[in-house]
Formats: C-alpha cells, sequence, structure tokens
C-alpha cells in the first residue's frame, strides 16, 4: 500500500532523513520507533505531504504523492494524526468528528460513517455533546484518533499516541488502534515506548540519526539484543 523509496528530507539546510526505505502492506500495523529526534515525525510529515522530501519516492497504492500536498494526499484516502491533535476545542466532540468528514459531500455517507466510529469508540458516544476541551487526555487522543476515520481513510498515520498519557490511558488508546486495524484500517505509527508498540504492531522499523538501522516483525525486534539494551532496558 505505501512505500518509500530511498528518501531523504530536509528542514532548510539541515537534513533529517538519508536514504529511508520502508513499506507497509494492506491491512499492517507497522510501527516506527527510535530515540528522539531519529527523524520520526518527519518520516510522516514526508508522506502526508507537510514536507517536501528533498530526495526519494514516497508510492500510495503505486502512485507517486511525493510531490502532493496535504489535502491531495488526504483526499487519496491517507489520514494524519498529528502528537499535536489539532482539535476545535471549543466545538463539541461530534462536531469535531463532523468536521473531519468534510471532504465527504453525502450527508448520509458522514451520518452512517459517525454511527460506525461511535460503534468503535463507545465512549466518545457517550460525550458526544461534550466541548473536546473539556475532555481528558486520553479522551482527546481517541477523539483525535476517530476524527481521522471520518474521512474513511485506507492509511491512518498515527505521532506519538501515548505523549502525555498515563499508562492505562495509553493501553485503551492502544487497544483503540487496534480496532480500526480489525475494522480494516492499515495503520503506520510513530511511538517512543518500544515495549508497547511492539506488542500492538505486526512490525516495526527502528530509525537512528535519520535512517532505518532495523527492521523486522515485532517478536524479531523484542528478541534483538540491541533493542532489548538501547529502548527495552534489558
Amino acid at each position: 500500500m505505501l512505500q518509500l523509496k530511498n528518501l531523504d528530507a530536509s528542514y532548510g539546510f539541515l537534513q533529517v532523513l538519508w536514504d529511508i526505505s520502508l513499506h507497509v502492506d494492506e491491512g499492517e500495523f507497522v510501527g516506527l520507533i527510535g530515540p528522539n529526534g531519529a527523524g520520526k515525525s518527519t518520516t510522516l510529515k514526508s508522506i502526508i505531504g507537510l514536507l517536501t522530501p528533498k530526495d526519494g519516492e514516497i508510492l500510495f497504492e503505486g502512485q507517486s504523492i511525493g510531490p502532493l500536498p496535504a489535502y491531495q494526499v488526504t483526499r487519496m484516502g491517507i489520514s494524519y494524526i498529528s502528537e499535536a491533535l489539532n482539535l476545535f476545542t471549543d466545538m463539541s466532540v461530534r462536531d469535531n468528528l463532523l468536521l473531519g468528514a468534510y471532504s465527504i459531500k453525502d450527508k448520509q455517507t458522514q451520518l452512517e460513517t459517525l454511527d460506525f466510529v461511535f460503534g468503535l469508540f463507545p465512549r466518545l458516544k457517550e460525550r458526544e455533546g461534550q466541548l473536546a476541551g473539556t475532555m481528558s487526555g486520553g479522551e482527546r487522543k481517541m477523539l483525535a484518533i476517530a476524527r481521522g476515520m471520518m474521512a474513511k481513510p485506507r492509511l491512518m498515520l498515527v505521532d506519538e499516541p501515548s505523549l502525555g498519557l498515563a499508562p492505562h490511558l495509553v493501553t485503551d488508546v492502544f487497544n483503540s488502534l487496534r480496532k480500526l486495524q480489525k475494522a480494516g484500517v492499515t495503520i503506520l505509527m510513530v511511538e517512543q515506548r518500544v515495549n508497547a508498540t511492539l506488542e500492538v504492531a505486526d512490525r516495526a522499523y527502528v530509525l537512528e540519526n535519520g535512517r532505518v538501522a532495523l527492521q523486522g516483525t515485532s517478536d524479531e525486534l523484542t528478541a534483538h539484543e540491541h533493542v532489548r539494551s538501547a529502548y527495552i532496558g534489558v
């Protein structure tokens, strides 16, 4: 579904990514792990069109999307959940969700998607009239993920879903992402909690200093000596 070929990316004169190659197959849950500053979020921003790659190629379902702006990439079926969430805090849960479906013109389809999302996230259904800004951190994360679902994406890019959350809320959010995968959504997730990521992802890539240092199934990486010593603490 998604393929990055020898991707380089920079912020001005500062190069952040070097020769990144990875792929995500349809239906997979793939993790992108590594330390702060490794280039994980930059990779997602390059895919979604918020950053134009310096070199290399990004293919979505065989079509090159590297030069495209974010709004065109989104309309092709990719949702991006940033670590900043970007919720409309003075609007209700329901209105935030409906704004996520702005690219879907048919109102009936919007409402059917809303019912589907409420089925996945019953807590949001209970709070559909509540202002987004009054929700807990975990609930806001769920709302951001659910709003991304409203565009009916085939691929979801999720950046640091556990950031700032207590451990029990991290479990709730990761369980929600697994529900989305089971519902047919392909997921590429950036995350610093390596242990938690390897428990939910099918495969993962380890980024270090802007390069792919390791890749493999979650079981393979969990057993890898470097991953265990550098990230898991074993």
